[in-house]
């Protein structure tokens, strides 16, 4: 999959950089199957740096350590999940948390719970990033069937953040590239209101 060598080694530390991830940070990203967005956080982060990636799949959390081992990363942690919220890192741990292409397969009371969990190991100055794929407008699934980009931005806001930003560009879904855009929200901001 050259494309998807070139997101992890190229685009995708691109597109993280624009959503504001740098080089030192801890980065958590829950739901990160095969490791499409860990692999460029890694890089970014650098070896000060760690990149949690939480998985249920077996299968796929050892093909990300698999692509770990032959890049000679050293600052992933891969945890493998059942599926729970509850995550076993230290309160206002984390810098930024991603939420990509995941929330869909969660009823509400859970992806409350994960947003609750969120706003408690992010630091002050930390963010919450959501790719609200599978809404309305965008190929409607499982929990999102009725819901559009901004129901899920305004249940996030709900929940306790408030957005940050939107960063729209080339994205990786499954193993492909797509277009699409990402929300940002912060603990405290000044900025209210969907964007």
């Amino acid at each position: 999959m050259p494309e998807m060598e070139s997101w992890e080694s190229e685009k995708g530390i691109t597109f993280l950089k624009r959503i504001g991830v740098r080089s030192g940070q801890t980065v958590a990203d829950f739901g990160a199957r095969v490791g499409h967005y860990v692999i460029p956080a890694s890089r970014l982060v650098g070896a000060e740096g760690r990149v949690y990636a939480f998985d249920r799949d077996s299968d796929a959390l050892a093909e990300l350590e698999r692509k770990e081992a032959v890049r000679g990363a050293d600052n992933i942690i891969t945890i493998k999940t059942a599926g729970e919220t509850e995550l076993d890192l230290a309160d206002q741990s984390v810098d930024v948390f991603l939420l990509y292409d995941v929330l869909h397969l969660m009823p509400a009371s859970s992806r409350y719970a994960l947003y609750e969990e969120a706003l408690r190991v992010l630091r002050a100055s930390g963010f919450l990033s959501v790719y609200p794929k599978h809404v309305i407008d965008d190929d409607a699934g499982h929990h999102f069937m009725n819901l559009t980009a901004e129901d899920v931005g305004r249940e996030v806001c709900m929940a306790g953040f408030v957005v940050r930003d939107k960063v729209c560009g080339t994205l990786s879904h499954d193993d492909t590239l797509v277009q699409g855009c990402v929300w940002n929200f912060a603990k405290e901001s000044p900025r209210r209101g969907l964007p």
